[in-house]
């Protein structure tokens, strides 16, 4: 609310209320106003992450004894479902201990990449994140206007996963951030995808059609929201989708100027062919963070 329209409304109620000697409620009014107005304002120092993905962001990592006592206010997840067994409701913004996704989740790379954030910017800032990954989903999961054709052909598991979003991850997406957006701003996306597309060559510009998307239905300036893309594992990890790194991923940056790879180069695997362990998780958690931090330029401790 800016000044002229206050102070336009100040006005008309202080001639409403003095016609019928109300001069005290007037002033206790007329002084609520302006502290109303700056309650509704975002706190621009509270930078908010869009996330999304598959099973690698979803989180499946168990935490390592140094990961256990993470119990720091600055780093808030914004609920995208909700969690009765952990008392939490979507849409409300909770002290990022995992699972952060949904239940049954655990640590992934948008928990790293948090943690590092707070670790290394000035006090005043905090870090806030929504994460609204499927396991196993293809990137069309997330087109606003495919994506019921794609998953009404999937498996029943996946199906499963999607219902907890109403049936459209992408709409949930965006619902949450509006909510976010009325405490702080969004300053980037997150997204680790590619396993399920790993040879479709039109991935980069399905990537750039969502995030289009969404920064024209958050009123985002593309200039202001890079988006990280993380790399799969590499082919000496025992990664099956290796090729996504190198004829694929590599196009985005050409398809999508405000856009940035995150290596996956040395991640521990779990052993299995797609998955990162726990300190891979740590690592590209890590190595988004610092992109970020590069990009926005942030004032280190």
């Amino acid at each position: 609310m800016n000044n002229k329209i206050l102070n336009t409304i100040q006005a008309l109620i202080s001639r409403t209320l003095m016609k019928s000697g109300m001069r005290v409620s007037l002033w206790l009014f007329m002084m609520s106003l302006p502290l109303v107005a700056q309650a509704q304002k975002p706190d621009k120092n509270f930078h908010i992450f869009l996330c999304f993905g598959q099973s690698n962001m979803e989180a499946g990592a168990r935490p390592a004894e140094q990961d256990k006592d993470f119990n720091d206010p600055r780093f808030q997840f914004l609920a995208a479902v909700n969690m009765p067994r952990m008392q939490r409701e979507m849409g409300h913004w909770y002290t990022a201990t995992p699972p952060i996704c949904r239940e049954g989740n655990n640590l992934g790379p948008v928990d790293f990449f948090g943690r590092k954030m707070i670790e290394s910017i000035a006090d005043k800032y905090r870090i806030g994140v929504i994460n609204v990954s499927v396991a196993g989903a293809k990137i069309e999961l997330w087109d606003k206007d495919d994506y019921k054709e794609y998953i009404d052909n999937e498996r029943d598991w996946m199906k499963g996963i999607v219902n907890q979003y109403d049936g459209n991850p992408y709409q949930r997406l965006v619902d949450m951030a509006r909510i976010a957006q009325k405490d702080g701003v969004i300053r980037g996306i997150l997204i680790h995808q590619g396993e399920s597309n790993s040879d479709d060559p039109q991935w980069p510009e399905r990537v750039k059609r969502i995030y289009d998307n969404l920064c024209n239905d958050l009123n985002l300036n593309p200039k202001d929201v890079p988006l990280l893309a993380g790399e799969l594992k590499h082919e000496e990890q025992g990664g099956v989708c290796w090729r996504f790194n190198v004829d694929i991923l590599p196009n985005l940056p050409k398809t999508l100027p405000n856009s940035y790879i995150i290596s996956a180069k040395d991640c521990e695997s779990t052993g299995d062919q797609f998955h990162f362990s726990t300190e891979g998780m740590r690592t590209l958690g890590y190595r988004y963070a610092e992109q970020m931090l590069k990009l926005h330029k942030y004032k280190r401790r």
